[in-house]
């Protein structure tokens, strides 16, 4: 802060006149169509927003479910046999 909003005189500053300018004007009309057109696009954002999430779940339950299917298949916990018996001497 620079200082106070009042000079000491009693008028107001320029910061507080432009400030009260544009409390005091009037807003502009907004288009009828642009509501309208506000709610459509966000209406699909949120669809395309629902889609991809159900899509990414989708994906990484699909993922799970492979890697178990893998995994029971596979047995990567267990040891397999070695196929080898090593060499005899004598």
């Amino acid at each position: 802060m620079t200082g106070p909003s009042r000079i000491p005189g009693g008028t107001p500053s320029r910061k507080e006149r432009e400030v009260r300018r544009m409390l005091e004007t009037r807003l502009p009309a907004v288009p009828k169509e642009l509501v309208a057109r506000a709610m459509t696009r966000g209406a699909a954002l949120l669809r395309r927003r629902r889609a991809l999430r159900r899509t990414g779940w989708l994906l990484l339950v699909a993922v799970v479910v492979a890697a178990t299917v893998w995994a029971m298949a596979v047995e990567p916990w267990n040891v397999r046999p070695v196929d080898m018996t090593p060499p005899t001497d004598g």
